[in-house]
């Protein structure tokens, strides 16, 4: 095999002292802090600390049976992250347990926030959300607009680490927390095992500039490790490129972690790109095989198309046409789920080999 190959050149990031504690004082400059200069000073001083000796993770253990290094420190944040997914799966798996359904809303508007009013997205996630319940299903909400509205709700941003290697991709994410840069409060290890647990997943969606909203693409990202991921660290030392080239390039056989869930999507605009974004979103779900359930769960339309935002509210009112499109997107959804289960619903391709998986 050819030597590993790692390249290097982008310029530094690290900071001084003194840019250092100008930027984590601007995290104090309600006046209610003035008073309390010598406890800061304090805790200036041990963040400096733990940011100039790189404590990723302050707190680990050794990894133990069951990794390819049981003596590789790990951090125990990981390791709780990768217990909840377990116990996710278990749960998805126990075929005595309530089939999940994961019904997400994907808009950052929110009353609680700088807008002043809920989303009409909201609205139709609550207009779904009887049809699962009705059908017997557990229905698990994930807002997205809490990201916007709520403290300490955080995505951190995906640092591509699968484009060095996919076995760099650690399942569930690695990357956080990082104490050392202060990058915590990642609500990600709670969103991983929603999505593990669920037989069924509904997202419902604005379009914002052809896209998806802000929070939903970045929940998108970091749910890269879910397709093809590395479930042990240890195996890589952590980010070790080099490593994670070696084990790639020896033969990766990409887990499909997500595998057989299906999905329903719905996406609303006021004026643009709304089949652009439900495309992007079947695509991407496909890729990770889910399972597509119709045409019937997959809606794109316009609420108020070329109306004035002030009265967009109205416009779903009206929309009945649309609302009816949302249940019914949720109720093939449900019956595909429940097709599935009784073993009457198999996917055509379940036991082709794909060539190129990733």
């Amino acid at each position: 095999m050819a030597p590993v190959d790692v390249r290097k050149g982008m310029p530094s990031v690290e900071l001084s002292r003194e840019e250092f504690e100008k930027r984590y004082r601007s995290r104090f400059a309600d006046p209610a802090f003035e008073a309390l200069q010598r406890e800061l000073e304090a805790i200036i001083e041990a963040a400096w600390d733990g940011y100039s000796n790189s404590r990723k993770a302050p707190v680990t253990r050794k990894a133990g049976p069951g990794f390819a290094d049981p003596a590789y420190d790990i951090s125990v944040d990981w390791l709780a992250a990768r217990e909840a997914i377990l116990t996710a799966q278990r749960r998805h798996d126990a075929a005595d347990e309530t089939p999940r359904i994961l019904l997400i809303n994907g808009s950052s508007r929110s009353e609680h926030t700088c807008p002043g009013e809920m989303s009409k997205t909201w609205r139709l996630v609550k207009i779904a959300e009887p049809v699962f319940q009705e059908m017997g299903f557990a229905v698990d909400i994930l807002d997205l607009s809490r990201l916007t509205s709520e403290f300490g709700k955080q995505i951190h941003p995906c640092k591509s680490c699968v484009a060095t290697s996919m076995a760099l991709c650690h399942w569930p994410c690695s990357c956080y927390p990082n104490y050392a840069l202060g990058q915590t409060d990642d609500w990600m290890n709670e969103i991983y095992p929603l999505w593990v647990a669920a037989h069924g997943i509904m997202i419902v969606t604005p379009v914002n500039w052809y896209h998806a909203p802000t929070g939903l693409k970045a929940m998108i990202d970091r749910l890269v490790c879910a397709d093809g991921g590395n479930p042990d660290p240890s195996s890589t030392h952590g980010k070790k490129p080099d490593e994670a080239k070696a084990l790639e390039l020896k033969g990766w056989p990409y887990p499909r972690h997500l595998a057989g869930r299906h999905f329903a999507v719905v996406v609303h605009g006021d004026a643009v790109g709304a089949e652009t974004l439900r495309r992007s979103l079947s695509d991407w779900l496909t890729d990770m095989s889910l399972v597509q359930v119709s045409r019937t769960a997959e809606v794109d339309g316009y609420i108020g198309y070329m109306e004035p935002y002030a009265t967009s509210h109205e416009a779903l009112d009206k929309d009945e046409a649309f609302q009816q499109q949302t249940r019914n997107a949720a109720r093939a959804l449900g019956n595909a789920i429940n097709l599935s289960r009784a073993g009457k619903f198999q996917r055509p391709d379940e036991d082709i080999e794909d060539p190129n998986p990733k």
